[in-house]
């Protein structure tokens, strides 16, 4: 049976995130609901997710809606852009394509920020659902409604918020990720349980072998606990004019090395030592302890995720991070930690603190 959990937008019921296994609930939602039937359909996947899953979603709803077509871009970072985003509207035009139509966003969070930003942009707006196949977009990109794109390899430096219509969660997709792009979607719940929840934390470190070995009852519950935060802050902030600005722990220097690395490193990779980084700053401001920084390091090491890289170019991350949009007047607004599970905004954090912290990222022997 799915679970369901509903995000509500100024206090009133905004759309539904189901949590379940295989695609047959998706066949009930179109079949029950009138919001879906007869409309003409556009599932949106790319390269890799295309062959796994695109023809069991298209077997799923056909039966409900009038016509079920597939656009596939290339996979990869390097591909969510404009280019890719005007051959989406080439095709719906092509398509006939209209307002009471609907795209689906299915694959992991390229795929979802793509079609998102495209439904928000096609015909001033058409309806778009996201089923998100990877764990990074289910434990944080799919919900929220932030959409975008690169440009000229500025991460997401065009986009708008633009709410789906529903999330659709089939947990079983996770079983067949490949490990690296898994434990990358781990780094966006670890950040999800040090900005709000320190329980949540403890809870990972406990079960850390059952998330390890994929145990679907285990992954269920890092799912829909790390959505339940997301959920709840985006609530409360849904255009980020503040506390929702929380949940970029780890991103402001974790974007920059993404950049820096040409998109070889996986955002959740990067994501993990921005967080490091963040908590490095935490400790030498005198916000955390030397030991609550050591800690929140050493706990992505079980999870195969980064917490140093060779070669970091410290000058051209700390320019990379001017580039960034969570700037504020001219300064870097950064998210810090006064402990685990409380996070808060500051825009104290100097660019010899930046430094420093990068540094302490650059791989040494001893790492």
């Amino acid at each position: 049976m799915a679970d369901k959990m509903t995000v509500s937008y100024q206090k009133k019921p905004c759309y539904d995130i189901i949590f379940t296994n295989g695609f047959d609930d998706l066949r009930d939602v179109f079949s029950a609901d009138e919001t879906y039937r007869n409309r003409r359909v556009c599932i949106v996947t790319d390269s890799n997710v295309e062959p796994l899953y695109a023809q069991n979603v298209k077997e799923a709803i056909s039966p409900s809606v009038k016509e079920c077509q597939i656009f596939v871009f290339p996979a990869g970072e390097e591909n969510k852009n404009l280019n890719n985003v005007q051959k989406l509207y080439a095709f719906l035009i092509e398509h006939k394509f209209d307002r009471k139509d609907l795209l689906i966003a299915l694959g992991g969070g390229v795929t979802g920020d793509l079609t998102g930003f495209a439904a928000a942009t096609y015909l001033r707006g058409i309806d778009f659902i996201q089923i998100p196949t990877t764990l990074l977009s289910q434990v944080d990109s799919s919900v929220g409604g932030k959409t975008g794109v690169d440009f000229d390899s500025y991460k997401n430096m065009v986009g708008a918020f633009y709410m789906p219509k529903l999330v659709y969660m089939n947990l079983d997709t996770l079983q067949t990720l490949e490990g690296r792009q898994f434990y990358s979607g781990f780094a966006e719940a670890m950040k999800s349980a040090l900005i709000k929840d320190s329980k949540f934390y403890e809870w990972q470190i406990t079960n850390m072998y059952e998330i390890c070995e994929r145990d679907p009852e285990t992954l269920k519950q890092l799912v829909m606990r790390s959505c339940d935060i997301k959920r709840n802050v985006v609530e409360k902030d849904p255009t980020e004019k503040g506390d929702r600005a929380l949940l970029n722990l780890g991103h402001t220097i974790g974007h920059a090395i993404e950049k820096a690395s040409d998109f070889k490193m996986l955002h959740g990779e990067c994501v993990a030592l921005g967080c490091v980084a963040a908590a490095y700053i935490s400790w030498k401001k005198d916000m955390i302890s030397m030991e609550e920084y050591y800690e929140i390091r050493d706990m992505f090491v079980p999870f195969n995720l980064p917490i140093s890289a060779d070669g970091l170019d410290v000058d051209r991350i700390v320019a990379l991070t001017k580039s960034d949009k969570k700037m504020n007047a001219g300064q870097i607004r950064f998210v810090l930690l006064e402990k685990i599970g409380k996070a808060v905004l500051n825009d104290t954090v100097t660019e010899e603190e930046m430094k420093a912290a990068i540094e302490e990222l650059n791989f040494k022997e001893e790492d």
